[in-house]
C-alpha cells in the first residue's frame, strides 16, 4: 500500500504532558511528532489529535501544538481515538498512526481502524510507552495483523512521490 496525499489521513494519539517524564524517549518522540504534522501542512494532509481525559493528563505538549494551525484535540475517555465524539477520517481510507501509548491507546485505535477497512501505517520512530517491552510488542502484534511499519521521513517522501518542487524542498528542510 503505497501512501496517496487524497487518501491519508495523520492521526496523533494523546501526546500530552503528563506523559512527558513517564515515556521513554519522549523528547525524540515528539521531534518526530512535530516534524510529522509540519510535513502533513505542506502536503495538505489533514490531522486528527486525540487528548484522553485532558483534565486529568493535561493538553497536547506545545511543541506539537504549535505546529497544528487550527486542528482543535478531540477529547476522550475512551481508549481507542475511533471511538471519540467528532471522529471522523472525511472520507479517506490510509491512516499514519503515531503517538501514546503504543500498546494501549495506539494499538486499540489501529485495531479499530483496521475494522473499519482503513490502511494502517505505524510510524514507529512517532510512538513510545512506558516501557520498550511494551512499544516493541505493540509494534510486533499490529505488524502480525496488517499494520505496516513505517517512520517520519518514509512517510513524509512516499507522500511527496518525487524531487524538485517547492513542496519537496520545504519538506526536506524539516529533516535536513
Amino acid at each position: 500500500m503505497s501512501l496517496e496525499r487524497d487518501r491519508t489521513v495523520v492521526v496523533v494519539v494523546d501526546v500530552q504532558g503528563a506523559f512527558r517524564k513517564a515515556i521513554e524517549g519522549f523528547d525524540r518522540l515528539v521531534g518526530s511528532i512535530a516534524t510529522l504534522v509540519q510535513a502533513a501542512a505542506v502536503l495538505e494532509v489533514p490531522v486528527i489529535v486525540s487528548e484522553q481525559y485532558p483534565e486529568k493528563l493535561g493538553s497536547t505538549v506545545p511543541e506539537i501544538a504549535d505546529h497544528l494551525d487550527g486542528v482543535v484535540p478531540i477529547e476522550k475517555l475512551a481508549l481507542s481515538v475511533v471511538g471519540a465524539d467528532g471522529f471522523d477520517l472525511a472520507g479517506r481510507d490510509q491512516v499514519l498512526l503515531c503517538g501514546i501509548e503504543a500498546h494501549i491507546c495506539v494499538y486499540q485505535s489501529a485495531v479499530e481502524l483496521l475494522g473499519r477497512g482503513a490502511e494502517v501505517q505505524l510510524v514507529v520512530d512517532a510512538v513510545g510507552s512506558r516501557s520498550s517491552l511494551n512499544r516493541e510488542t505493540a509494534i510486533a502484534r499490529l505488524g502480525s495483523l496488517g499494520v505496516a511499519p513505517t517512520t517520519v521521513e518514509m512517510s513524509m517522501f512516499e507522500l511527496l512521490g518525487r524531487a524538485g518542487t517547492p513542496e519537496f524542498k520545504a519538506v526536506q528542510k524539516l529533516v535536513i
